[in-house]
């Protein structure tokens, strides 16, 4: 076990929430099997009630498994990278470019969750990207953008290209690199990569199989309306008490 000194009396309410549910977030990312050792990234915007204003994000502390994360030990930087609160960890140079981007230029989002999954890489890897095969493709058909490989991004001048390539969309693939899916709240964000991921392994497997059927294009106008209905108006929070019910079930650790 780290042992991490908890902040929680150092910062304000809101902040320490949005610590909990991002800590969470992390360890539910590791429980579903999308982790990739300390590599990829999630991050939470922090609100402008807390901030002033200035544009500043957590981010995870580098070096630590997702099933390690604490709220405490997230790392808090501004968009030139530099720690707002003391921290013996560094901050992943390509995560830090990857989400200050998304960050920058899409200011509503609260969450940007990345991943390198094997079945998110191999979906990136093919030229015709997200099939409408599914049901879930459905959904994320309707809100996808891809940005082609740059190689590992650790430059900054890859930002304004990225930001160009996500436009509006809240599921982006990175071409021959992995996915990753932008929320206006941490539940949002979760959801979308459990859709997107959902996705990618469907479609891989049904690739090994026979002939593929497409969904008739009819069906993916207006899936937003059809996404309230199911999930009843409340969107991923009708989901999200449960899974931070199944976080608590694994180790209420994450909350220090």
């Amino acid at each position: 076990m780290l042992d991490i000194p908890s902040i929680k009396d150092a910062v304000s309410a809101e902040e320490w929430q949005l610590r909990c549910d991002l800590a969470a977030c992390y360890r539910l990312v590791a429980a579903y099997g999308w982790s990739d050792l300390v590599f990829t990234h999630i991050s939470a915007k922090l609100p402008d009630s807390v901030t002033g204003g200035e544009h500043q994000f957590l981010i995870n502390p580098y070096g630590l498994m997702f099933d390690e994360i604490t709220a405490s030990s997230l790392v808090k930087v501004d968009m030139a990278c530099n720690k707002l609160i003391d921290s013996p960890f560094p901050v992943n140079p390509a995560g830090f470019v990857i989400h200050s981007a998304v960050h920058e230029a899409r200011p509503e989002a609260q969450c940007v969750l990345h991943t390198h999954t094997r079945a998110g890489v191999a979906v990136s890897a093919q030229k015709g990207g997200i099939l409408p095969i599914s049901q879930q493709s459905t959904f994320v058909l309707a809100s996808l953008a891809y940005h082609d490989y740059e190689g590992v991004a650790f430059r900054p001048d890859e930002k304004p290209r990225l930001q160009a390539d996500l436009g509006h969309a809240n599921f982006l693939v990175l071409r021959n690199h992995g996915l990753l899916t932008v929320g206006k709240s941490i539940a949002d964000a979760f959801l979308s990569m459990y859709t997107l991921e959902n996705t990618c392994r469907i479609q891989i497997d049904a690739q090994a199989g026979g002939e593929l059927m497409s969904v008739n294009p009819a069906i993916l106008a207006g899936m937003a309306d059809v996404m309230r209905v199911a999930t009843a108006g409340q969107g991923a929070q009708l989901a999200w008490p449960a899974l931070l019910r199944k976080v608590e079930r694994l180790d209420p650790g994450y909350r220090t």
